[in-house]
This record gives C-alpha cells, structure tokens and sequence, in this order.
C-alpha cells in the first residue's frame, strides 16, 4: 500500500507488534501481517490447509510454524497500491521468499537470548510463544537464523521502543526531526 514497502521480520517475542503499534501511532501506515495475510497452508503450493488433530502430529508447534503463510495475492495487492508513501508490513511468513524481493527494505528485529526468554516468559499460553514446545522451536528459530532473509538490516530490539523505531525510521530516509 507504499510508494516503498518495507518489512519488518523477526521470531516471536522479538518486538514485531510493539514497532507496528509505534508506528501506527506515529502516522504510519502498517499492515500486521500475521493478523491481515496469514492463513495455514501447504508451504509447497500454498494451498489453505486444516489443522490436523493433535494427536496426528508429534510436534504441532513446528507444523503450525511451517505452515504459517501469506497470501501472495494480498501482499501484492497492497504493495502495487500507492495511496500511502510508506507501508510497513510487520511479522513472518514461511513462504517469504516468494515476495521478499518486492520490499524496499527488510529490517530483521533481534534480541538477546536473555530477553527473549523474559519476553516469552511474559506471554499467555494461548498466544504462539507462550507454550513450552513453541519457546522451545523460538530459541532454536534464534539460534540459527534460519527465518531470517540474507537481506535483512539488523535493528538492535533491546533499545527502548522509541529508539527502536528511529533506527528503522532513519533507515527509511524517514529521520523524525
């Protein structure tokens, strides 16, 4: 929905939402992707998927993770519309590399292990992250950065929230002043 796009990445509890809402309270326009685009489905096709019952998958919190994708569809849709400057699309998506490239700029949010442990440790059990088998595939997802785009501009997410925004501002050519 930009004249330029840009995305913000990073594993749960990294500060997606928090950077999405200070945006958006600054005038920006935002889309939360893992709220408007998301959808399970077969990472392969991209075709919508059910959830199979629990007890048909040994890990769920690895299938969900894997299955969690955007429709291309949308994504193109409000990146060919113009009527904003700026959008910034924040979350993650398994099939990303199919529309990465239509980004102007991809920011990746990360933390130290210590903070993401306290963030997570701060979340419902019905929120993804706030279950120990979906901590447990976070802190491995952070270990190995296997999510991350090679692109991405790192953004320190430990510095205040305020800071944070700035950063990535600025490296939108967008700096407050």
């Amino acid at each position: 929905m930009g004249v330029r796009n840009y995305l913000i990445e990073g594993v749960s509890g990294a500060g997606k939402t928090a950077v999405a809402e200070e945006l958006q309270r600054r005038g920006y326009h935002v889309v939360h992707g893992d709220r408007e685009l998301a959808y399970r489905g077969d990472p392969t096709t991209g075709e919508p998927v059910d959830e199979p019952a629990e007890e048909s998958v040994a890990d769920r919190s690895a299938w969900v993770h894997a299955h969690h994708l955007w429709d291309v569809g949308k994504v193109r849709a409000m990146i060919v519309d113009r009527r904003s400057l700026i959008s910034f699309f924040c979350g993650g998506s398994r099939n990303l590399p199919r529309f990465v490239d239509w980004f102007d700029a991809v920011f990746e949010l990360d933390v130290d292990l210590d903070t993401l442990k306290r963030r997570l440790a701060a979340r419902p059990e019905d929120e993804f992250g706030g279950r120990p088998a979906e901590r447990a595939l976070i802190m491995r997802l952070h270990a190995t950065k296997e999510d991350v785009p090679k692109q991405a501009l790192r953004i320190d997410a430990t510095a205040p929230l305020a800071v944070i925004v700035d950063e990535i501002l600025a490296k939108c050519g967008e700096a407050e002043g």
